[in-house]
């Protein structure tokens, strides 16, 4: 890249530059809310005065009842504590997931009666938080129902409502999970259909709603009786986030320890990122308007990059055919490993991914893609996200520099 070269972020799917207004709420409460917002004096209560300011935010932004709303470390801690809650009986029986003395929940056999407990029914196109989750329930004796999404990268509800059938000749379904927009291909889930299907068989619906809060409008999870979101996607602050639930629902913890969040999450909470998130969450009431900007400036560029693919003979292809996101573009360059592509993309100034952060860093493509289009699609498959702050030069910056990536891609030797 040139020195002078200016760095265009594009994967704003992995997180958001923390916003201003974010760092200057942060800044302010670190002068004031230092103390542990447990303690019952006055410098606790101060301090306990932000957790709450962002427990409303939160609940307003999601829909939710603050009373309902728990905060955790992030989406992927939301997501497991969404999870586990329909299976708390078996935390009565083995102990707590993650409890000390166990190698995690997906180490832990299952009863020893051979019970199954529950069923629980969810897609491979989830996020890993709840993959791998479900994997470590299995492991405990939960009947878990796996659902085929479509080539297309849409979990059909015709599909939901055959796999919980299929769950319920084995055990009583008690959750569905569902993310609301996926977070490699933008495609839009049928949260809806969903919600209705599982009230329709006594179950309850768990919404990982990470890429969706901020993004689109309350009616992307509208139905939902458990909603996951993240701070560090909607411009504010890593290490937080929340799980909003419906009265009445009974959580029970994931880790043990302190009353804090009422028992569900022990630890001291830190009142400086509830501030971000505060004001994170208020702002993100207004942005969906903005990234539906996006969305002609995302078919624009995408249209550029398929035209230099096929330019330089390869013929990308894209991912995620069913209605998506606004921001985001998901394409496979038959021939070229998508890790190698975002690394030359890289040394140009354009930051991409070729798939899930959380993924980053191992050799095997994208279960999402993967279970969508098979290993080889996978393997070539590079992600594009836009933001709020993404411009036309910016878009049109980078198609030129793409366009230099596949011009020194293609001149290499067959096999280098």
């Amino acid at each position: 890249m040139p020195p002078a070269a200016r760095a265009i972020y594009l994967d704003w799917n992995a997180t958001t530059p923390p916003h201003p207004e974010v760092l200057a709420a942060m800044q302010a409460a670190a002068e004031v809310a230092w103390a542990n917002p447990a303690s019952v004096h006055g410098p606790g209560r101060r301090a306990r005065a932000f957790i709450e300011r962002a427990r409303e935010a939160v609940a307003r932004l999601t829909g939710f009842d603050a009373r309902d709303v728990t905060f955790t470390s992030g989406g992927t801690e939301a997501n497991n504590l969404a999870l586990w809650h329909a299976f708390g009986d078996l935390n009565d029986a083995a102990g707590a997931p993650g409890a000390a003395g166990s190698a995690g929940a997906s180490a832990e056999p299952a009863p020893a009666s051979g019970r199954l407990q529950g069923a629980l029914v969810v897609s491979r196109l989830e996020h890993p938080s709840v993959t791998r989750a479900a994997e470590g329930l299995a492991a405990r004796g939960v009947h878990v129902a796996w659902v085929d999404p479509e080539p297309s990268g849409r979990v059909a509800p015709e599909a939901l409502a055959a796999a919980m059938d299929r769950a319920a000749a084995v055990a009583p379904v008690r959750l569905v999970s569902l993310q609301a927009v996926n977070h490699e291909t933008g495609v839009i889930q049928p949260v809806a259909e969903a919600a209705a299907l599982a009230r329709a068989r006594g179950a309850r619906l768990h919404v990982d709603a990470v890429q969706a809060v901020g993004r689109l409008p309350q009616e992307a999870w509208a139905g939902a009786d458990l909603v996951s979101i993240a701070a560090h996607k909607i411009r504010g602050p890593k290490g937080i986030g929340a799980l909003a639930v419906r009265p009445g629902i009974r959580l029970r913890p994931v880790l043990l320890g302190g009353a804090q969040e009422r028992g569900l999450r022990p630890g001291t909470q830190d009142p400086l990122a509830a501030a971000g998130f505060a004001v994170a969450a208020e702002r993100a009431a207004s942005t969906p308007a903005r990234y539906a900007a996006l969305g002609p400036h995302r078919d624009h560029f995408e249209a550029e990059l398929l035209a230099l693919g096929r330019a330089a003979g390869v013929a990308p292809l894209r991912n995620g055919e069913a209605p998506r996101a606004p921001h985001i573009t998901n394409l496979s360059w038959p021939g070229w490993r998508g890790d190698e592509l975002c690394a030359a993309l890289d040394l140009e100034g354009v930051a991409v991914s070729s798939g899930s952060a959380c993924s980053a860093g191992t050799a095997e493509p994208s279960p999402v893609l993967t279970a969508m289009l098979g290993p080889e699609r996978a393997a070539s498959a590079v992600r594009i996200s836009l933001g709020e702050e993404t411009t036309e030069a910016d878009l049109a910056e980078a198609t030129r520099r793409v366009a230099r990536v596949l011009a020194r891609l293609r001149s290499l030797p067959a096999g280098s």
